[in-house]
């Protein structure tokens, strides 16, 4: 029999928020981590698909999804005593909302994403509003007008979450080859320090997923390997991406915030149809959508140097997300049709005959040109670490593991984001779980592999210009 760490005992009731491919992979690795009192766990889950298998593990399921009108009754009365653990994965969840209350009652809360309230992603017509920037920036507010406080960990997933951390471990690792010295950073500005040192201008969230099924795609489904409602919602959001003082150029149809950190920009554009090059270990050069996702606005943010108006310093960061084949077949089908796909799937970890879940942060523009860091989780090994997920839900529920070690070893950090967690004790908790994570150095640049019969108009002064990262 397998001997798991024990990460500590959780006092109070454990609220899981969402039960689908995220909420049943996290499951099992609560119950293998924690020590916890097992009548104390609860699902809430407005899903009756979740019932029967909730039942056979002994767990109570509350059939009822939250909304603006009852978050404070459910959840108030599902933590009488004031302690506890709240994990929400859930979708149509506003996370400022549960964040704010849980604080309010001294619980104990994770999430994967800043999600809004249902309808938010459609309803919306001020793309402004629809940013994950200004999602973000309402958490960020949250956390000046509140410092302190119980811990409430914000965006701990996969992306965004792990990658943060990613990005601090292949900065060791680039300045250890270069032949540096450099302690690891103790705060946020020694990190961006460090970062501008090494001569380092951007980073992508570079990610190919090639997870497949024997079964061909059918016609009108949506199929992925991980939520199929999450990724639509963010696909339809405006493509945007923290933007780095060493950029020259900005799109016609790109446009900045008035207010917050001043990271980033946003296109009139939606993500899941805005490509640009990219680079990955297996496939080599590549396309990505580039998605909207919270990490390429925290990354640019965290590592600014200066004045966040006029920074010294600050890396260009952005998604780069090559999904698994049934996903840009979705993909093109929903945006061509102009209609969402009615079935979703999710690829199931036993009907997946091939692939990995290959995830990591390319860090461009140094003297070693670029570094990929990451995991290239494949299925077959993901069966022998956890149940119930395929691995790109291993790379996002062992995140979660690893955020709510850190979270009831610090339980009164307020409101954090991942890039300002110890990124080596969560990858320690994190890596038995992932994988080969590897390092790989490229000599590829976006200048390289372009058909010279379709010239572009691109900046050769600058190969690592997002002039030519972004694809025409």
């Amino acid at each position: 029999m397998t001997s798991y760490p024990n990460y500590g005992r959780i006092d109070g009731n454990i609220v899981m928020i969402g039960f689908g491919s995220i909420g049943k992979g996290t499951l099992p690795l609560i119950q293998r981590h924690f020590d916890y009192d097992a009548d104390k766990l609860c699902v809430v889950d407005p899903n009756p698909a979740s019932a029967a298998f909730l039942a056979e593990q002994g767990i109570t399921h509350h059939q009822i999804a939250l909304t603006p009108d009852n978050y404070r009754q459910v959840l108030g009365g599902l933590f009488p005593d004031g302690q506890g653990f709240c994990v929400n994965l859930s979708v149509d969840t506003s996370s400022l909302d549960l964040m704010r209350f849980c604080r309010e009652l001294g619980v104990l809360y994770i999430d994967t994403v800043v999600e809004p309230w249902a309808g938010f992603y459609f309803d919306m017509t001020d793309n402004a509003e629809r940013t994950n920037y200004a999602l973000r920036q309402q958490v960020r507010d949250e956390k000046a007008a509140s410092l302190g406080g119980t811990t409430a960990v914000s965006c701990c997933g996969a992306n965004p979450g792990m990658v943060s951390w990613f990005v601090k471990e292949g900065l060791m690792t680039l300045a250890r080859d270069l032949g540096r010295a450099d302690p690891v950073p103790a705060d946020r500005a020694a990190w961006g320090a460090l970062m501008q040192s090494l001569g380092v201008k951007g980073v992508h969230i570079a990610e190919r997923d090639t997870q497949a099924r024997a079964k061909p795609r059918p016609r009108d489904v949506f199929v992925n390997t991980w939520s199929v409602e999450g990724f639509i919602a963010e696909g339809f959001q405006p493509a945007e991406l923290g933007w780095g003082t060493h950029e020259k150029w900005m799109p016609e149809t790109a446009q900045r915030h008035d207010t917050g950190c001043q990271s980033a920009i946003w296109f009139a554009r939606p993500g899941a149809i805005t490509r640009v090059h990219t680079w990955c270990p297996t496939p080599g050069p590549q396309f990505g959508f580039l998605v909207t996702h919270n990490e390429s606005v925290s990354i640019s943010d965290y590592f600014t140097v200066g004045d966040p108006a006029k920074p010294d310093f600050r890396p260009t960061c952005h998604y780069a997300y090559h999904p698994c084949d049934d996903a840009v077949l979705s993909l093109h089908e929903m945006f061509g049709a102009g209609v969402q796909q009615k079935t979703h799937e999710i690829l199931d970890v036993d009907e997946i005959v091939t692939g990995i879940d290959e995830l990591g942060v390319l860090i461009y523009g140094h003297e070693k040109n670029a570094l990929w860091y990451g995991s290239r989780l494949s299925n077959d090994e993901t069966k022998s670490l956890a149940p119930y997920q395929n691995a790109t839900g291993l790379q996002v529920t062992s995140a979660v593991l690893a955020g709510m070690v850190w979270a009831l070893e610090n339980p009164s950090a307020g409101i954090v984001e991942t890039d300002e967690m110890d990124h080596a004790r969560c990858l320690e908790v994190q890596r038995p779980y992932l994988g080969p994570v590897e390092a790989h150095y490229t000599d590829w640049t976006p200048l390289q592999d372009r058909w010279e019969h379709f010239p572009e108009d691109i900046d050769e002064s600058d190969p690592w210009q997002f002039r030519n990262v972004l694809a025409t």
